[in-house]
């Protein structure tokens, strides 16, 4: 009896504390941002430029500037709002001679349904998609409210399109911006989406995916194309909206919105993908709402942008 009792105390807290196990791995920065009040909109994402210590936010709303930019102290730094209409993910790509920063726009006026790239300050470099025009999935750079993209140092870009309209599907372009792969349909079938919400590439070669609608990560090999499998053990009370990992590669992290939760899993090494393990949760406040996340792959710290509460956080690795 009293070693069943003990088992089940030790379950007890397992289930019942916001971080599974007893090691914390991540606790709040409270002193980040220095400014809260810059958040005037909705803050739908949030990116980390790790060489420049910077971090850029993406909000909505009428009237508010709809990028903001941060020191990663915490510093208000300057905002920009030019051909951006409704910000949905945004990613900073590092190269030798400098930086930009890529957003999806899912607006359905004159700048939206496309992903865009622009200087650090805000000048438009290159518009992919036709503005204002939504895409059959016919016609690979024809976007339908893309969600996210993820930009390879070389210069290879993923886009998952799908935050709800008629194109589901992951996209591949090369550093000129031409279809090297594409795949994707609306449906829940193998390599199918519902949703595809966010995309992140791992130090193996693997792309993920995830697949809101459907509840689960896809993985898919980068050079090809080809589905390696898919998680959805993980998912059952709430679909994945973000998936991001940790600097060491070790760890995923999945903002999950509705259960105000980010879930951290086990990452596979090389091979096969194997089953979804949560190791830890980070449990938010009701009505938080974490919409997308972005890692520090310097400092490790995990930025999420929340819907509900209107403002970005900053979780730094113990």
């Amino acid at each position: 009896y009293y070693i069943f009792f003990l088992c089940f105390q030790v379950l007890k807290a397992e289930y019942f504390s916001p971080w599974r196990g007893d090691q914390q791995m991540y606790k709040l920065d409270i002193g980040w941002p220095k400014t809260p009040e810059h958040f005037t909109g909705q803050t739908f994402c949030v990116a980390v430029d790790s060489l420049h210590g910077l971090v850029y936010v993406g909000q909505r709303g009428d009237n508010v500037p709809k990028v903001l930019v941060f020191s990663e102290e915490g510093y208000f730094l300057h905002s920009w709002n030019d051909t951006v209409e409704m910000p949905h993910g945004i990613f900073v790509w590092n190269t030798a001679i400098g930086s930009s920063v890529w957003i999806t726009d899912v607006g359905t006026g004159k700048y939206g349904h496309t992903v865009k790239q622009y200087s650090p300050l805000g000048k438009l470099i290159q518009v992919l998609g036709t503005p204002g025009n939504a895409g059959s999935s016919l016609i690979p750079l024809q976007f339908d409210q893309p969600a996210e993209i993820f930009v390879e140092e070389t210069g290879e870009v993923y886009v998952v399109d799908g935050d709800g309209g008629m194109n589901n599907r992951l996209l591949k372009l090369s550093d000129d911006y031409k279809e090297i792969w594409l795949t994707g349909t609306n449906g829940s079938g193998i390599g199918q989406f519902k949703i595809p919400h966010s995309v992140t590439v791992d130090a193996f070669g693997r792309v993920w995916v995830a697949d809101r609608g459907n509840k689960r990560l896809q993985v898919f090999d980068k050079v090809t194309g080809e589905w390696l499998g898919s998680w959805s053990g993980c998912f059952s009370e709430d679909g994945p909206y973000s998936v991001r990992f940790t600097a060491d590669y070790k760890y995923l992290i999945v903002a999950q919105l509705n259960i105000n939760r980010l879930a951290i899993l086990a990452a596979p090494p090389v091979g096969s993908i194997g089953d979804c393990v949560t190791v830890h949760s980070v449990q938010l406040a009701e009505e938080t709402k974490p919409h997308l996340v972005d890692v520090d792959m310097r400092s490790g710290a995990v930025y999420v942008a929340e819907i509900g509460a209107q403002q970005v956080q900053k979780y730094v690795p113990l």
